[in-house]
Formats: structure tokens, C-alpha cells, sequence
């Protein structure tokens, strides 16, 4: 289950998808989240798959690796589901299924499955940025991006930003690693009470904490041996600039945002 995770994970390509600059996949990453709740119909989720497929074929990520990246959040896809189809109330007409006082609607059943696709391209959506965005590119994007705000704070918030990221591979590697240690040892983290459980897993979370501050300071002082001093007098080797690429790739988005308005305003 742990390395199912694919948040954080960078897959190098050369497609048109992996070679538009970071801030316009930032940018459209924000506004495709955006429009997955704007949209409030089944017809509009067409667009979303048209798009999310198109990029998927362009950067040639396997369909398995989107698959599996969904695994650590299908318990959270269960369960909205659930809440939704028990919840939610209809008419005398549109029930489906009584027993006791147990009620499910027709109605229940449609939100329960809209959500549960929306939360599916929501993670499929955000998934794809750093799937095929360097950690390098990410940085300099949203540091970019948040400039407005000062350049100091930009460029602290942007390199938090992407070390967070950067890191969730490595240390749900550490918690597998850890994990397996602890099971050949006797340790067992699934039976039991919630109680029980919890205590379980002290085992697990302590030696993930000491990992994880060493790796901090194993990462500061490499900061600190090639002279890094965060965005002051700091260049790049590569800078950053809007092409015609991120035009067509704005050009192309733009029909999903506009299609997610009138779908939900006009039609």
C-alpha cells in the first residue's frame, strides 16, 4: 500500500506535456481543480477524462501507475461514497432500497458516484503535475509564481513547498523499510483494537521520526557545503519563459474551463 503513494514522484520524459514550463502546469493544475467543482453533472466529466487521458497518452504514463496511485485513497473513496448513498434523502418515488431504517435513494446513489469520480481526478489530476514536473522545475515555478508577495518569503515558501513533496517517496519507502523490520521482529500492526492498534504502531513512528530529523540535517548541511543561501544573488541555469508551447497548452485547457461554465450556468 505505501508504495502505491505517487504524489511526489517524478517520471523524466521529453513530451509536449513534460517540456511546458512549470508555471503554466501549476497554473492549470489550480484551475483544473477549480472546474472539477464547477462542474455539477455527469456530462461534464466527459471533458475531464478527454483531458486527463490526453496528457496521460502525451507524457506516456503507464495507466497501472495512475491505477495504483488511487489505492492509498480508495478507503476515502469507500466511504464518501457510503455517507453520500445513506445521507442523502429523495423522494417516495425514487427509492431504490428499505430495509428497516435503512433508506437509499436514486439520488443518494448519484451524488455518491459523482463524488467518488471527483475525488478520482482530483488525485489522478494533482498526481500528473509532479509526475511530470522536475522537483528543480517545481521550485522555480512556484517561487515564480509567488513572487508578488517578496522574493525572500517566495523563495522559502517554494523550496518548503517542494521538499515536502520531494520527500513523500522517500519516507513512505522508510516507513515500508521500517515496517518489514518490525514484522520480522514479532510486531504486529493489524489485529487488535483501535487501542491496540495505536500502540502498535509507537514501534514504527519513533524510529520514522529520528529517520526523518537526520535526513533533515543530512539535508541541511549538504545545503550548507555548496554555499546555499536561499533567493538572495541565487541564478539559474536554466530560466524560466512562456513559449509557444504554454499558449497551445492554455489554448487547450481553456476549452475544459469554458466547457465546466456552461455546463453548469447555461445548459
Amino acid at each position: 500500500m505505501l508504495k502505491d503513494i505517487t504524489i511526489g514522484q517524478y517520471i523524466p520524459g521529453e513530451s509536449f506535456t513534460h517540456k511546458l514550463d512549470p508555471r503554466t502546469k501549476i497554473i492549470i493544475a489550480i484551475l483544473f481543480i477549480a472546474s472539477l467543482f464547477i462542474i455539477n453533472k455527469f456530462v461534464g466529466y466527459i471533458l475531464v477524462i478527454s483531458f486527463l487521458g490526453a496528457i496521460i497518452a502525451n507524457a506516456k504514463i503507464p495507466v497501472k501507475f495512475i491505477f495504483k496511485g488511487l489505492k492509498p485513497i480508495l478507503f476515502l473513496i469507500i466511504l464518501t461514497a457510503a455517507l453520500n448513498i445513506f445521507m442523502i434523502k429523495g423522494t417516495a418515488d425514487t427509492l431504490v432500497f428499505e430495509l428497516g431504517f435503512i433508506n437509499i435513494y436514486l439520488e443518494g446513489l448519484r451524488t455518491a458516484a459523482f463524488m467518488a469520480l471527483r475525488l478520482v481526478f482530483l488525485i489522478t489530476g494533482t498526481s500528473l503535475l509532479t509526475l511530470t514536473t522536475s522537483p528543480i522545475e517545481l521550485t522555480d515555478g512556484i517561487e515564480r509564481l509567488l513572487r508578488p508577495i517578496g522574493k525572500e518569503i517566495a523563495h522559502e515558501l517554494a523550496m518548503m513547498m517542494t521538499i515536502a513533496l520531494r520527500f513523500i517517496p522517500t519516507l513512505t519507502e522508510e516507513t515500508d523499510k521500517i515496517m518489514k523490520a518490525q514484522k520480522a521482529r514479532g510486531a504486529d500492526f493489524e489485529t487488535g483494537n483501535i487501542i491496540e492498534k495505536a500502540k502498535s504502531l509507537i514501534p514504527l513512528l519513533v524510529p520514522l521520526f529520528i529517520s526523518s530529523f537526520r535526513r533533515a540535517d543530512e539535508l541541511a548541511m549538504a545545503m550548507e557545503a555548496r554555499c546555499y543561501r536561499g533567493g538572495a544573488g541565487r541564478t539559474r541555469m536554466k530560466e524560466l519563459q512562456f513559449g509557444s508551447v504554454d499558449i497551445i497548452a492554455f489554448g487547450i485547457f481553456s476549452v475544459l474551463f469554458i466547457g465546466s461554465f456552461i455546463i453548469r450556468f447555461v445548459l
